[in-house]
């Protein structure tokens, strides 16, 4: 059984390790506070644990980060970089500011020549970063249904092995995978978010997903 750990225990990361379970992984929510997830836990089974990050990442042969943007790299850091060394990490953060949303386009503090997957290669370049997760609410991450088909899940990454690694998990979760590049196609996945926000924070309307259409 493959163990998986994530880090961070809000909603995506629940999400997600809930995901992971159906699919038959073992898996582990890291948190500064264990105690949160006891509801969770017991829902979970034998096959969910909690410990701390450090613990969450030693456990995953596969890591998914799941923090707030602006937590991201101090998450990575309070886990121990040697937790991490040749692991496929899942990067499902995004760059979100404090600042509130302006006419429902939400602020970034990052710019389009830079993006926080970029960020986070640079400073742990021993990492197999892989974006995913970030461009669609947490109802629809796993197993998603809409009239149109499978939606599409945009990654992009640096090591083929490790988006090859994180596609068997979309194909589970019931996406198409849409395989974009390098790390630097991050500058464009991560202002998907923006744009699958801004139905919802302007017409409270969050039950969509993007497709990319092919001739």
């Amino acid at each position: 059984m493959k163990k998986i750990g994530i880090l961070g225990s809000g909603i995506v990361g629940q999400t997600l390790a809930n995901g992971l379970l159906k699919y038959g992984y073992e898996v582990m929510i890291g948190t500064s506070d264990v105690n949160k997830l006891a509801e969770w836990k017991t829902k979970a089974g034998e096959s969910g644990h909690t410990g701390s990050f450090a613990e969450a990442a030693a456990f995953g042969s596969l890591i998914v980060l799941a923090v707030k943007g602006n937590r991201a790299l101090e998450a990575v850091n309070k886990a121990g970089l040697a937790n991490f060394s040749g692991k496929t990490v899942i990067d499902a953060t995004n760059p979100i500011a404090e600042a509130a949303p302006e006419n429902g386009v939400l602020r970034f503090f990052t710019d389009l020549n830079e993006s926080l997957m970029e960020k986070l290669q640079q400073s742990f370049p021993e990492i197999h970063f892989v974006k995913a997760f970030n461009s669609v609410g947490n109802s629809f991450m796993v197993n998603p249904s809409f009239p149109g088909g499978k939606p599409s899940m945009f990654i992009c990454g640096n090591s083929e092995k490790a988006k090859a690694e994180v596609k068997e998990i979309i194909d589970l979760f019931g996406w198409e995978t849409e395989d974009m590049g390098m790390v630097e196609a991050a500058r464009a996945i991560e202002p998907l978010c923006m744009l699958w926000c801004i139905p919802g924070l302007t017409k409270n309307s969050w039950a969509h997903a993007f497709k990319l259409l092919k001739a």
